[in-house]
């Protein structure tokens, strides 16, 4: 019972990479007809999408070996502030809610 089920295992992964190769080159048909899709944030190209890029004489537009940087937003000193005392408030008033005490306002 042993052997036969080795067997199944082994073909399972024999199944296994073939489909992953098959997804592989799927994933670089793709990227080489629609190179945009592989400049996405936080997206990386693979290095057999990048071969195919480059074999093809494209530009490869991701980074491999890294993620791109996210471009963060600043926030004033004061917005954060503002943001701050509405998310007490609303802090405040669930808890009341709760105890069902009714403040004043202010």
């Amino acid at each position: 019972m042993a052997k036969h089920s080795s067997h199944i295992l082994e073909m399972a992964r024999k199944g296994a990479e073939h489909k992953y190769e098959e997804l592989k080159a799927d994933l670089a048909t793709l990227v080489k007809n629609f190179p945009h899709l592989a400049a996405r944030k936080g997206r990386q190209v693979s290095r057999a999408a990048a071969d195919a890029l480059s074999r093809a004489g494209r530009v490869v537009m991701a980074t491999v070996s890294g993620e791109v940087p996210r471009k963060r937003r600043k926030m004033s000193a004061k917005a954060r502030k503002a943001i701050g005392d509405a998310q007490r408030r609303r802090w405040a008033k669930k808890r009341a809610e709760a105890t069902g005490v009714k403040r004043a306002k202010k």
